[in-house]
């Protein structure tokens, strides 16, 4: 019976939950996006550990009241037991959790050494937050600066219908009734073109697979905050202070992140999107970017990977901005 208990509780957390993938959330999402660094794959084992304990200690104590209430009810038990005192549960209940904070606190610890002991770098990157928008900096390569914004449902109908259709179409509209029509009409071209809504940029940023990246974070204005759920960085971007995080990623492919502080107007319009890539297509970008030819430096990036149709779209939607 407490099998089935368990079971059917377990049946209503999963129902319609689906575990997170790598890069990017997905609707309805459970536990942590996957691990491509270092630093995830430590947070990855730490968060199933302490969840390990904390399924293990919430049984333990269903079983224990389970226990209790059918041993020691007044039909069961009629003459209870007048103790008041047991040393030996004392001291058990005392100890353990003492014992089970301390291994949580080992690996603690060795999980807080490994954030902020940063290994040499191959490239330094500052990003600095601005309402609403991230500017990455390559500090290795002349302070070559990519500025990022969010495609919106608005850039994507105006690649399809042009600038003047769209007027047409949507330019009496205002407030809700504009971005429910945007959304509405936005959506199959989103899904379409296979692309992250709210998390596509105009201008990713790219770095060398299996490099060893600091990214010093400050802010412009108010406090924002630089996360990319996949390489285990969240850190705050507070304006007078560079803050620091790293990463090394092993795989290609583009990994989202958004800003993680309550910033202001536009706060959920500040995604982050980071494109790893091989040493040789990072090279024909970061000479495009420097050159200032962002629209070679997308096609590169569309060119590169097993989503170049998606890329090549992206690169089309931020032409027409």
């Amino acid at each position: 019976m407490f099998g089935a208990i368990v079971a059917a509780l377990a049946a209503l957390v999963f129902a319609g939950a689906a575990f997170a993938q790598v890069g990017q959330p997905v609707d309805g999402q459970i536990g942590l996006q996957g691990s491509v660094t270092p630093v995830m794959d430590e947070i990855s084992s730490f968060y199933g550990m302490v969840n390990t304990i904390i399924i293990a200690i919430t049984i333990f104590v269903m079983i224990l009241m389970v226990f209790v209430m059918v041993r020691f009810n007044r039909k069961s038990n009629p003459d209870p037991s007048k103790t008041t005192h047991n040393t030996f549960v004392e001291v058990v209940w005392t100890v353990v959790p003492v014992l089970i904070l301390v291994f949580i606190g080992i690996y603690s610890f060795r999980l807080l050494f490994l954030q902020y002991e940063y290994p040499k770098p191959d490239l330094t990157i500052k990003a600095i937050g601005n309402a609403w928008y991230w500017e990455h900096v390559y500090k290795d390569h002349d302070d070559m600066s990519v500025i990022s914004n969010m495609l919106t449902d608005t850039d994507l109908l105006k690649r399809k219908l042009g600038d003047d259709e769209f007027e047409k179409k949507y330019g009496s509209l205002e407030g809700t009734a504009r971005s429910n029509t945007l959304y509405r009409d936005a959506k199959p071209l989103w899904q379409d073109a296979k692309l992250a809504r709210q998390l596509s940029v105009d201008n990713e940023i790219a770095v060398p697979v299996n490099a060893v990246v600091h990214v010093l974070v400050t802010s412009n204005d108010v406090i924002h905050g630089w996360a990319v759920p996949s390489f285990g960085s969240r850190v705050q971007a507070v304006p007078g202070r560079t803050t620091a995080t790293w990463f090394k990623a092993r795989k290609t492919g583009v990994y989202y992140g958004q800003c993680a502080v309550l910033c202001g107007l536009k706060h959920s319009g500040m995604p982050i999107a980071v494109r790893v890539v091989d040493q040789d297509v990072f090279d024909k970008w970061l000479a495009a970017v420097k050159e200032d030819n962002l629209d070679e430096a997308r096609e590169i990036l569309a060119s590169a990977g097993t989503d170049g149709d998606a890329q090549k779209k992206i690169a089309s939607a931020a032409k027409a901005r």
